[in-house]
């Protein structure tokens, strides 16, 4: 059984977190997703409209998501030591460095493999920042 773990905000669910989440789990049996806390969310990108529970509950309920999970606020790593998963999944536009997570991971007793998911979705509306412009008429 191969776990993988996602992480990311999720703010506005669209096409472009549906394309990651599913690549996601085509590389093993088992999804688990780690949503940023409003705090670290905020940190990251300067602002958050939906709340940690609310999007956690979004993504809990995608049918190809085994399990959801709020990330921890001081240790990043906290629940991914819980897990335990085989792969970590990466999105184009997260800006870790493969090399280096996989050095942190190893540190703490998870021998896990770091995997840049590189399919994306190109223009339209497939960011949440390009839907919070367009509600803002920009």
């Amino acid at each position: 059984m191969t776990t993988v773990v996602a992480t990311g905000t999720f703010e506005i669910l669209h096409p472009g977190h549906m394309l990651f989440l599913k690549e996601a789990k085509k590389l093993g049996d088992k999804l688990f997703v780690i949503i940023s806390t409003d705090r670290n969310a905020t940190r990251e990108k300067g602002r958050i409209l939906i709340p940690q529970e609310q999007r956690l509950e979004m993504v809990k309920a995608l049918k190809f998501v085994d399990n959801a999970v709020i990330g921890d606020e001081k240790d990043m790593f906290r629940p991914i030591v819980k897990i335990k998963p085989d792969i970590i999944a990466l999105g184009r536009d997260q800006r870790f460095r493969e090399n280096e997570l996989e050095a942190e991971l190893k540190k703490r007793g998870i021998d896990a493999r770091v995997v840049r998911i590189k399919k994306f979705l190109n223009g339209g509306l497939n960011s949440s920042s390009r839907i919070v412009e367009r509600i803002k008429g920009k």
